[in-house]
């Protein structure tokens, strides 16, 4: 039996999907990243802090809280899906614009951006674009 086109075997569809994955993975990265900065320095931009490769402090850890907390709730429903898809396309192109300017310039760096991050900013853009675009067929009821 084969779902319709949009749709995944659960009864998800594609962008429910990706808000899901997408906030789960962002809700571990938050929680992980208190287990590398702790809980003091929140503005610091240390470059040994970083989870995976990644630059984290603690406010960037609170930011990736919040955006796996609202991935996860906002994967209910297609059109919720589609809103955190849009979210995700907008405060993830901002990041990545403004970490083309703040990586490595500790100065205006209040998230300890490093440039693996910036590709993480514009893969979640990517993301996000298939959250807020992807087609769907609604399953016609029998």
């Amino acid at each position: 039996m084969s779902t319709p086109r949009g749709t995944a075997p659960a009864g998800r569809t594609v962008p429910q999907l990706v808000a899901l994955v997408v906030g789960a993975a962002y809700l571990l990265a938050g929680l992980a990243g208190f287990l590398v900065t702790g809980f003091d320095d929140w503005l610091g931009t240390n470059p040994d802090e970083t989870l995976l490769g990644f630059g984290v402090n603690p406010l960037h850890n609170v930011v990736h809280l919040v955006i796996g907390a609202a991935g996860i709730a906002l994967a209910r429903t297609t059109a919720t899906a589609r809103t955190f898809g849009w979210l995700l396309v907008v405060g993830y192109g901002a990041t990545f614009v403004y970490g083309l300017f703040a990586a490595e310039d500790d100065d205006v760096d209040i998230l300890n951006i490093n440039w693996a991050d910036n590709w993480l900013h514009l893969a979640s853009v990517l993301a996000g674009l298939v959250a807020a675009l992807y087609p769907v067929r609604h399953r016609r009821r029998a």
